[in-house]
């Protein structure tokens, strides 16, 4: 993580910090951020746009509790045969309720996130999703919740 924190400048470590915030619910809610930083409202858009780009910020958008909207989530995994995992992959990211998947050096080597409009839906797609890749899929769900929080020094 030092290379990552060493390649960031003051004014990335400064936004990527107050981004994990929220935005404000305005209008313009990058304008207000620059305005709380001192930058104008075009710095912030063409950093975090680099930022997106360069792969230092994998994901950019809101956060839902998909639970407490009455929905279901859950950590799930695959054991793929590695010449098969960037296809299934593909095959698994087609699933709009796959919020994203990350490889792992493991037996169980493709996890990704579940989320769905109701819980009895996990069981419906992971269903899905071994029939379209005829691997089995295990669901992990929460059992606690935590929260982590990641900051930068400026």
């Amino acid at each position: 993580m030092m290379e990552l924190d060493a390649a960031l400048d003051s004014i990335d470590r400064t936004l990527i910090n107050r981004l994990q915030d929220g935005l404000p619910l305005s209008s313009r809610p990058f304008a207000d951020v620059a305005a709380e930083l001192g930058l104008d409202e075009g710095t912030v858009i063409d950093r975090v746009a680099a930022l997106r780009e360069a792969g230092v910020l994998s994901r950019f958008g809101p956060l839902y509790n998909a639970e407490r909207m009455g929905g279901g989530l859950s950590l799930a995994a695959m054991a793929v045969p590695a010449e098969r995992l960037d296809a299934v992959a593909v095959l698994v990211n087609a699933f709009p309720e796959v919020a994203h998947n990350y490889a792992r050096e493991h037996t169980l080597n493709l996890w990704f996130v579940l989320a769905t409009e109701t819980p009895e839906r996990l069981f419906d797609v992971a269903a899905a999703i071994e029939a379209r890749t005829g691997l089995a899929v295990r669901l992990f769900p929460k059992l606690a919740e935590y929260a982590l929080d990641l900051r930068f020094m400026a």
